[in-house]
Parts: structure tokens; sequence; C-alpha cells
């Protein structure tokens, strides 16, 4: 009796053991399959967001020589018409992440910078200059540096990348809803994302 007593003791031993190897297996199994679905929702969202804008300016380009010492100058100037594309961009495929299967924790690290591309085209009116002055490739080179110059400021003062932002806020609210719908946690610069609404706190490239 004693024997058979033993006997069911080792084999209830040996089916917990199993149990608990099993369920440590698929829990393990889950946490893989949860990271690499996460890695794939991001590098599947790792897309440029673009937001695209129409500048034009009209630049009156001036320069005068001194000839001769001061005894006469001479002048040359051009009328120019700039018709620019824009595009603010944001590489997610240079998104810095890691994952974290234990915690179940999703970290962005870091967020690329907006890249902003500018494409002009440049339409020259009323070129005029003296013999002693005449147009040069420095000049047109020197013209488009000062239109470059010119739209750079005016796409800081408009909203292209406030909408850019935007789109950007968008993409990233994607990985909030996969996390929190498995269950994971989402920290961006050391703080953890629990609603939408705090990507408006912690991307700073929203702001105003």
């Amino acid at each position: 009796m004693r024997k058979v007593l033993v006997g069911i003791l080792i084999a209830a031993v040996f089916i917990l053991s199993y149990h608990s190897c099993n369920e440590a297996k698929k829990e393990k199994e889950i946490l893989e399959e949860s990271s690499m679905l996460i890695q794939q929702q991001i590098a599947n969202v790792s897309k440029l967001i673009v937001t695209e804008g129409h500048f034009a300016e009209v630049y009156n380009y001036k320069d005068s020589q001194e000839v001769l010492g001061n005894l006469f100058t001479a002048n040359k100037k051009a009328l120019v018409v700039v018709n620019a594309e824009v595009t603010v961009a944001y590489d997610l495929s240079q998104i810095n992440f890691k994952v974290n299967e234990e915690t179940k924790t999703l970290y962005i690290t870091s967020i690329p910078d907006p890249e902003i591309k500018i494409n002009p085209d440049f339409e020259y009116y009323d070129i005029t200059s003296d013999y002693f002055n005449p147009f040069k490739p420095e000049d047109y080179n020197k013209i488009k540096r000062n239109v470059k110059a010119s739209l750079l400021k005016k796409i800081e003062a408009s909203s292209l990348k406030k909408n850019a932002s935007n789109r950007l806020i968008s993409e990233l609210s994607k990985f909030y809803v996969l996390t929190n719908s498995m269950g994971w946690t989402l920290v961006y610069q050391q703080e953890a994302v629990t609603a939408l609404e705090d990507f408006n706190k912690t991307i700073p490239f929203i702001k105003e």
C-alpha cells in the first residue's frame, strides 16, 4: 500500500511539473508572438509622412560695384519669380525602439527630426547689367541661397510643419492602440503613454 501511495505521489509531481512547464512554454510563445507582431506593425508604419505645400515669391536682385575708385558705378539687377514645392517629412524607418518581453513594454527612444525639402522653379525677368559688372554664375548661386533662406522663414511661419506633426501623431497613435489592445505598455522618452492625448505632451514637434 505504501508503495502505491509513493507511486501516486511521484506521478502527481510529474504531472504537475509537466503541466507547469507546458504553461510556461505557452506563455513564452505568446510573449514572443506578441513581440514579433509589435515589431512587424512598427515596420509597416515605418514610412514617410509627408505634407506638401506651395510657395511663391518675387525676388528683386540688385548689385552695384564702384569702378575706377568712385568714378562711376556699374549696376546689375534681375527680377526673379520663384514657385516652390515644399515637403515636410518624418522618416519613421529611422525610429529607435526596443521591446521588453518580460515587462510587456515597448520603448520608443527617439524619433527623427522633420526633413524639409524645397524644390524651387526660378524664372528670371528683366535681367540688366553693365559691361563692367556682368552677370556671373556666382550671382545666380547667390540668388538661390537668398531665396531658399527667405522660403525657410515662410515655412517656419506657416502651418506646414504643424500639419506634418499632426500626421506624425496619427501614425504614432497606432503604436498605442496596438500595445494597449495586447496588454502592453508604451513608453516614450521615459514616460508611459496611457492615452492618445499623451502624445501631445511627449512629442515636441507639435509645439507652436
